[in-house]
């Protein structure tokens, strides 16, 4: 396997301290209002357990699923799946009542907390923000807005690059105008289910004629394999339909591809974004495909690094970047392909906040690169901090 731009010693980055010599002030955001709230939660308290406390100090905010910005104890051991649930920031939040308030104003970085009858507590400045938060309402471009905004620094995907990263219609759109190679998809959106469905339905018959089955029916902005149906025929549709609009009105419609599932890991270092070591995901036998339940409930095992040629490995992580430049991302993306039957990767998706679980397949395989976990969360928190704030 070629090692060329792998990081396996990578030079440890510049630490940055603000002025007056104190630790960096971290405020890490997770849970919010998407359907993949829990997610994020397991997602968070494997950062918060890997954040170097020598080095920075840290600030849990979680979002309720109704929205309220709320104060968190510091525990990555609540965090976690038990006994197949994934925990909730309801749980966790310090009060059920008070509110964090974060700064628009960007000659300011102090967060303010409140409760119902008390005076507003000064919690200090943040730093740099580092949203884990999955889905709409935190991965599409919405918090990074805000903390545009604010002029606060933060991990990760600018607002472009987010909101075409949570929408796989558009997501695609780019990566076709950009020469690389997408599968065959349908987007139905809103208003033609609502009021045109008849039109939709003879739509998605032609595009059956012309891809036949199965059909993956997807919610358009989600992830986490959320929302997701494969479908036989048309007896399936109508359920499928409500179930992906259940989490977006707008669904998009994938044929299926026959191939090998790959998936590669891009990082930004100082002099620009590297491949990891790709990861190739098995057909799961206990499910119908690579489902929510097989990625954080069952932990179905991906192979890292996947078992390809040396130009395959080479390619994919040519094609990983070249995703990574097309959407114009910062930080962090996951890449997903297939490699289909004529020996060509397709890209599926990208993802601008991939699964960070202990389990995720993205910190899996930049630890086959070299890059160990905390390593991997000091990296992301110095490329944030080093970013100019603003246009760039």
């Amino acid at each position: 396997m070629s090692s060329e731009n792998l990081p396996q010693s990578p030079a440890p980055a510049e630490p940055f301290a603000p002025a007056g010599g104190q630790k960096p002030r971290v405020a890490v955001v997770f849970g919010g209002r998407s359907s993949e709230h829990g997610v994020s939660v397991v997602t968070a308290g494997a950062v918060l357990r890997a954040i170097d406390r020598s080095k920075y100090d840290v600030l849990p905010i979680g979002i309720t699923r109704e929205g309220r910005w709320a104060l968190t104890s510091d525990d990555p051991e609540r965090m976690a799946i038990t006994d197949r649930k994934v925990p909730d920031v309801a749980d966790l939040a310090d009060s059920p009542e008070g509110g964090v308030v974060l700064p628009v104003d960007p000659s300011s970085r102090e967060v303010v907390y409140t409760e119902p009858g008390s005076v507003p507590k000064v919690l200090g400045d943040v730093d740099v923000v580092f949203p884990v938060l999955h889905g709409p309402y935190g991965e599409d471009g919405t918090i990074q807005g805000l903390l545009d905004l604010s002029g606060t620094p933060y991990v990760g995907c600018g607002v472009l690059s987010s909101a075409v990263g949570q929408d796989k219609e558009y997501m695609k759109r780019i990566f076709t105008s950009f020469g690389l190679k997408v599968g065959p998809y349908l987007t139905v959106r809103p208003r033609e289910w609502e009021r045109e469905q008849e039109g939709a339905r003879r739509r998605i018959a032609d595009f059956v004629s012309d891809h036949g089955w199965p059909l993956f029916i997807k919610p358009a902005r989600a992830g986490s394999s959320i929302g997701i149906t494969k479908i036989d025929s048309f007896a399936g549709l109508d359920e499928a339909m409500e179930t992906a609009r259940a989490h977006d009105p707008k669904v998009i419609i994938e044929a299926a591809i026959l191939g090998r599932e790959i998936e590669c890991g891009v990082l930004e270092f100082e002099d620009g974004p590297r491949a990891s070591v790709p990861a190739e995901i098995p057909p799961v036998q206990t499910h119908d495909f690579y489902d929510f339940e097989a990625k954080y409930i069952d932990s179905a095992a991906g192979i890292v690094p996947a078992p390809l040629t040396a130009e395959q490995t080479a390619e994919v992580r040519r094609l990983a970047v070249a995703a990574f430049d097309a959407v114009s991302c910062e930080g962090i993306v996951r890449a997903d392909f297939f490699l289909d039957e004529e020996g060509e990767f397709v890209i599926n998706e990208i993802n601008t906040l991939p699964g960070f679980t202990p389990i995720s397949m993205y910190p899996r395989m930049w630890q086959e690169s070299g890059v160990s976990y905390p390593e991997l969360v000091d990296r992301l928190l110095q490329a944030a901090l080093r970013r100019p704030t603003g246009l760039r």
